[in-house]
């Protein structure tokens, strides 16, 4: 591991030299994020999650950089241009950004205008002119006249002598500090409407003829001016005051008023227009592109987060239908294990017969599977099925829910639907998923791609790599954060424990489907190719609710099932008796079990763990109803105040579900009378609001809601 990359890291995120050090040494030998945050607190001084992920992303960049540093070396090297001075700025170089400015003049180039008039032999010329001292330029121009070269006039000399001079301005490393920083402070987004494409484009209506600074613009408005741009409805550019552009080159390349100074100008204006304002703007671009993207992934990992912490109803028998008109309601019956018992077809809207009809049928059914709740999907003819269910005489125990379907279509078409539904068509698959997702949110979430599940922003848009690790990271955590019970998961649920991965989850559903339920978690070892490494990962994070040890119910580390046994020998009683006894445990001495290797921050999450084995941090599950009558936009009036819940969080505000198949928009100035400066302090995604209609817009469909 590289010393300056943990001197560099350690004074970036302001934390001791031991915490970087400790946690870069255990993620280079595999461990987990997950893993180090929970089970090695006494090596990174108790780093959450948040700070094991800077470290390894910061570990990440610095060893990117330093690959493409080898690289820049080895090219001029291999080309016989390094020198020791080159070599020391290429060292010292601690951004790509400028690694690049110092590799610009000798990197391989396509033919340029320069490279044409170096060929003609005009470079010592340029350099006559660039050091623009007193001389007769006209009669030194005169000598570089070469028919059967191309140069056939003074003009032609002079203008070639201009390309090159143009060229050294453009790879000149100050001259891009200085315009780099001169677009970022100064620099403006211009959006037009490409003309002829307004009806088209009409979604993009605000960028038709739009300006603001590259340093304020915010996410969600620099992804939506790219999105239109790509799609050919808006013009896009980004540029600063272009007469401060050239007085800044000026300064640095003009040294006088005379003749050659004058053909210096001329290379400045021409360089700038032709080769440093495309190749800034492009840099700048892409800059807050990716900032755009940092932003939008923060936002679309937190609201991912709050959708899979999610309450859940739990093991219960759940008949879930999945709406419509035409087709019929595709209606499934699950067991408290999610297991499909049943499936069926009511036609509920399509006359009052089959309604009665098909209500008999679901009052059957209910009884019959012993039904504790109903789940409907939030999709069209949702409310209508809703007040169909509700006139039903049903137990009053059984919960009617709306469940947000976003995603379950993308699952329902999934290789994961097909090999656990082979006989089932899509509908069936997706009543299912319905279904299960009110039973467990997280659990069957897992199987669908994070960026299909509805929340977020331009997710299209953003860079996909990125997005990826990003969710990718809020999944695991979650997974990890709630346990996974070991019998019962699903491959997809498994491979994003800690350790795991989709080959070893595959390998446990496997053996257990062999062997009959793990008893145990010492019998993870033996599921194929499941080594000691990805035992200690995973171990924790795994749970077997009726086991052999009563601690494989917890998220006690099987590491540190001695340090329980030594406790409850010390108190004379069982590890269960431990578990069980407040008292009992409120007699333990932790200071007597502090080791070289365990400290305090681990004994107090065992005596945790002792008091709430397997305890899900997931809020307890609350039903929720709409507003009866107020089904579709046409129903919503302003001065509407209605119950919703929280569907999508962005930079700008939040969407609200209020029963109507439209989400409205509570914008951020709406979410509470203070100022709020971002959405997430005021509200979660899948919370549970009131709301007050301030408009509805049916032409484009919108409905602007508040909070105050």
């Amino acid at each position: 591991m590289d010393k300056e990359h943990i001197v560099k890291i350690t004074e970036e995120l302001n934390l001791k030299t031991e915490q970087v050090q400790a946690t870069g040494l255990l993620l280079d030998e595999g461990a987990t994020v997950p893993f180090i945050a929970r089970y090695r607190k006494e090596a990174t001084g108790t780093l959450d999650e948040v700070a094991i992920t800077r470290i390894r992303d910061r570990f990440t960049q610095l060893r990117e950089l330093d690959k493409r540093r080898e690289a820049i070396l080895k090219s001029l090297e291999d080309a016989g241009k390094l020198t020791d001075e080159l070599k020391k700025k290429i060292t010292a170089a601690e951004t790509l950004t400028l690694l690049e400015d110092i590799y610009l003049p000798y990197r391989p180039k396509r033919r340029t205008r320069a490279t044409i008039a170096r060929e003609k032999g005009l470079e010592p010329l340029a350099k006559l002119i660039l050091e623009q001292e007193e001389i007769d330029l006209q009669e030194e121009s005169l000598l570089y006249i070469d028919t059967e070269k191309g140069v056939a006039s003074l003009e032609d000399a002079l203008a070639g002598a201009r390309d090159i001079i143009a060229e050294w301005i453009n790879e000149d490393q100050q001259g891009r500090v200085k315009i780099r920083e001169l677009f970022a402070s100064k620099g403006v987004f211009r959006s037009k409407i490409v003309s002829g494409k307004e009806e088209e484009g009409l979604k993009y209506k605000d960028y038709f003829d739009w300006e603001e600074s590259v340093g304020t613009a915010p996410s969600h408005r620099v992804l939506a001016m790219r999105r239109g741009e790509k799609e050919g409805f808006l013009i896009l550019r980004v540029v600063p005051p272009e007469e401060d552009a050239t007085s800044i080159l000026e300064s640095l390349f003009v040294k006088g008023d005379g003749e050659s100074s004058k053909q210096v100008i001329m290379a400045v204006h021409d360089s700038y227009k032709r080769l440093l304002s495309p190749s800034i703007e492009t840099e700048i671009r892409l800059e807050t592109k990716k900032r755009a993207d940092e932003t939008a992934i923060k936002v679309f990992a937190e609201n991912l987060r709050q959708l899979l912490l999610a309450s859940s109803l739990g093991q219960k028998n759940v008949m879930a239908i999945d709406p419509g008109f035409r087709t019929g309601c595709k209606v499934v019956c699950l067991d408290r294990q999610g297991a499909l018992v049943h499936t069926d077809v009511i036609y509920p809207h399509q006359s009052d017969e089959r309604s009665s009809k098909d209500s008999e049928n679901i009052a059957k059914l209910c009884e019959r599977f012993k039904v504790e709740a109903i789940a409907i999907g939030n999709g069209t003819a949702s409310r209508e099925t809703e007040a169909f269910v509700k006139k039903i005489k049903l137990p009053e125990h059984i919960q009617v829910v709306i469940v947000n379907e976003s995603g379950a279509s993308i699952y329902s078409a999934s290789e994961v639907a097909r090999e656990e539904f082979p006989d089932y068509d899509i509908t069936v698959r997706g009543a299912v998923s319905i279904g299960r997702r009110l039973m467990d949110p997280l659990a069957e979430l897992v199987k669908i791609e994070p960026k299909s599940i509805g929340v977020g922003q331009y997710q299209h848009d953003i860079d996909q790599n990125a997005l990826k690790q990003g969710l990718d990271d809020v999944v695991i955590s979650c997974v990890n954060a709630v346990g996974v019970e070991i019998n019962t998961a699903s491959p997809q649920l498994l491979q994003y424990v800690s350790g795991l991965g989709p080959q070893l989850a595959r390998n446990i559903v496997a053996y257990r489907n062999e062997h009959g339920p793990l008893t145990s978690r010492a019998k993870l070892k033996k599921v194929p190719k499941l080594g000691p490494k990805a035992f200690e990962q995973a171990a924790g994070f795994l749970r077997i609710r009726d086991g052999e040890n009563p601690l494989d119910r917890s998220a006690v580390h099987p590491e540190s099932y001695k340090i329980v046994d030594a406790m409850s020998k010390d108190l004379g009683c069982s590890v269960q008796d431990l578990m069980d006894n407040e008292e009992m445990r409120s007699k333990i001495n932790l200071e007597k079990f502090v080791t070289d290797a365990v400290g305090m921050p681990t004994l107090l999450d065992i005596k945790d763990e002792l008091t709430k084995p397997g305890r899900d941090p997931r809020e307890k599950f609350e039903a929720f109803s709409f507003v009866e009558g107020v089904e579709k936009i046409e129903d919503v009036e302003e001065g509407m105040q209605l119950p919703g819940i929280v569907t999508n969080i962005t930079a700008f505000g939040a969407f609200v579900d209020i029963g109507v198949h439209q989400d409205g928009l509570v914008h951020i100035s709406q979410l509470s009378n203070r100022f709020v400066k971002d959405p997430n302090e005021v509200v979660k995604v899948h919370q549970k609001v009131q709301v007050t209609v301030l408009g509805v817009d049916l032409q484009r469909s919108r409905i602007s809601l508040s909070m105050k």
